[in-house]
């Protein structure tokens, strides 16, 4: 298997895809709105939930298919 054709997601249940990621992050900062009408208590939500989209949604795919690269040279 080649770099290019590795996708970390199709290893992962469906709660943990980029979809489902996206959409509870996004349903977690409207309730929070709904719930607190506060913009400081979501908009730190906000900051916690867009850190871990970036580490989910970006930055672990490239590290495991970096680490998966690296292991077949």
């Amino acid at each position: 298997m080649q770099q290019k054709d590795f996708k970390i997601w199709s290893y992962k249940p469906w709660w943990c895809q980029p979809w489902s990621i996206v959409s509870t992050g996004i349903m977690a900062i409207v309730f929070s709105w709904l719930l607190f009408n506060n913009r400081w208590i979501t908009g730190a939500l906000s900051v916690i939930i867009f850190l871990w989209w970036y580490y989910f949604l970006i930055l672990y795919p490239r590290l495991v298919k970096k680490s998966f690269h690296d292991k077949l040279t």
